[in-house]
């Protein structure tokens, strides 16, 4: 994998056009079908005007979840409904990275409109594992995560409803955060389950993904939900643990957790003992419930905010339009994969009259105990630790029919958007050649405190250092 202190080394050895034009050499003959889109001729512009640049990312190749708006980079959400789409503004986060001098390379493959655990759902193809190119990368930032295994990039970009930045994260080994809600603007990021999602940087190592979480973290005016103030979130980057209190909660190491993930989370809580901190069992009793209040808030709001989707004025056009009923149905039954489809059905009938209190209404109450037992959970400690995913990454194919059982996969990363507190997930050992990820979490607007207990943990650890036998 590629660090973005050897990337701005070899800038200053060569230069940055030099850089990038190695970066699209590799993207362009990558096996793993990362990319969508490869932006080479904005890619090399840019490199030549990052030559001088002094932000913190000059020069930097980085790669963009095809969700987020970039200005004149097709970007279709993995949707044939959305192909052609050109948007005409940037995402505030590709401000900031612009403003930075980073330089973006492309849109890479995801689960259709972030709906899937495991980037199958894609219009453009599954992605494949870097560490098994039999398995899948996780979803639905699945290129973004593999593309950094890959070593293709150093630096990119995802999208967190569920936990689609922390799967893919422990899936391919690398490091992703899912941010306080309302610390990074969604501007330009095409919704889902607007109240849910965050955008969240992924990297190889703890200090670049802080580095690029500090880029792009931030208050903006057009996102009402982004929350005012600016941190210097790399003063977190500490290696020490000394005095921190740490919560084990036993719901997430229930039924279905894999025997070598349990151990290996273990092993990472005590190799943190040993650093200095202390560790207590916590109780978050209404974690059961939080799959089925998920899946039901987030496939309304999807059934809401897709709705846009007509084809009348962007992406995918028929050759003959009829009556508006029969054009609007004919776009979207052919637009939309069968994920997207039975998410939107389903969404559509838990808003229904008659069963918006028996499900919406309830699954909001729900998200309030949710959020009541994090807070519980975290006065008497400072961070949480649990498994980020129950298992290693499964085979490509092996859950993509049994819609419940990929479902089910996300049940360690839900509760935290449901309750809106920061997450970390990063590499602490690995089960037959796969990644197993580390889950911290912590409280509202503390993301220094979780960043700083993945650092001490990664500066203590070689799991950082290895990468797949492809790269």
């Amino acid at each position: 994998m590629i660090t973005v202190s050897q990337t701005l080394a070899t800038i200053q050895d060569s230069s940055a056009e030099e850089v990038v034009s190695q970066c699209i050499d590799r993207i362009e003959t990558s096996k793993f079908n990362t990319f969508i889109t490869v932006a080479k001729e904005s890619a090399l512009e840019a490199a030549k005007k990052a030559e001088g640049h002094t932000g913190p990312l000059a020069g930097v190749p980085i790669a963009i979840k095809d969700n987020i708006s970039t200005k004149g980079i097709q970007t279709t959400c993995a949707s044939r409904i959305l192909g052609g789409y050109i948007p005409p503004y940037d995402a505030h986060v590709i401000e900031r990275l612009k403003e930075a001098g980073a330089v973006i390379v492309g849109k890479v493959n995801m689960d259709e409109f972030a709906m899937g655990t495991s980037t199958e759902t894609s219009h453009y193809g599954p992605t494949l594992n870097p560490w098994n190119t039999e398995t899948v990368p996780g979803g639905s930032s699945g290129a973004s995560a593999a593309t950094v295994a890959a070593g293709e990039v150093p630096l990119a970009l995802g999208s967190d409803t569920g936990g689609s930045v922390r799967c893919p994260a422990s899936f391919c080994g690398v490091v992703g955060l899912k941010p306080t809600y309302g610390v990074i603007s969604r501007y330009g990021l095409i919704s889902y389950a607007n109240s849910l999602e965050q955008i969240g940087p992924i990297a190889s190592n703890v200090a670049d993904m802080t580095l690029l979480f500090n880029v792009i973290a931030g208050h903006d005016p057009r996102d009402s939900t982004s929350v005012p103030g600016e941190k210097e979130y790399t003063k977190a980057l500490v290696d020490d643990v000394k005095g921190l209190t740490i919560g084990v909660p036993k719901e997430y190491f229930g039924e279905g957790i894999d025997q070598a993930v349990e151990k290996s989370v273990w092993d990472g809580v005590h190799r943190l003992e040993d650093l200095g901190a202390s560790w207590q069992e916590v109780e978050m009793p209404h974690t059961k419930y939080a799959l089925a209040a998920y899946y039901v808030i987030a496939m309304s709001e999807a059934s809401s905010n897709l709705a846009r989707f007509d084809g009348m004025r962007y992406g995918l056009r028929l050759e003959k339009d009829h009556d508006w009923h029969t054009t609007y149905s004919e776009i979207r039954a052919l637009g939309f994969g069968e994920e997207v489809k039975r998410r939107i059905l389903l969404g559509t009938y838990a808003l229904s009259a008659g069963y918006m209190d028996k499900y919406y209404l309830k699954a909001l109450k729900v998200r309030t105990l949710i959020k009541q037992d994090f807070e519980r959970a975290l006065k008497s400690t400072d961070v949480l630790i649990a498994p980020t995913m129950p298992t290693p990454a499964f085979k490509l194919g092996e859950k993509i029919s049994d819609p419940l059982t990929l479902y089910m996969a996300d049940v360690n990363t839900v509760p935290v958007n449901l309750s809106g507190v920061p997450s970390i997930s990063l590499p602490c050992g690995f089960s037959n050649g796969l990644p197993i990820g580390l889950q911290i979490m912590g409280k509202h607007f503390d993301e220094e405190t979780i960043i700083r207990t993945a650092y001490t943990f990664e500066q203590n650890t070689e799991l950082h250092t290895k990468a797949p036998e492809v790269v």
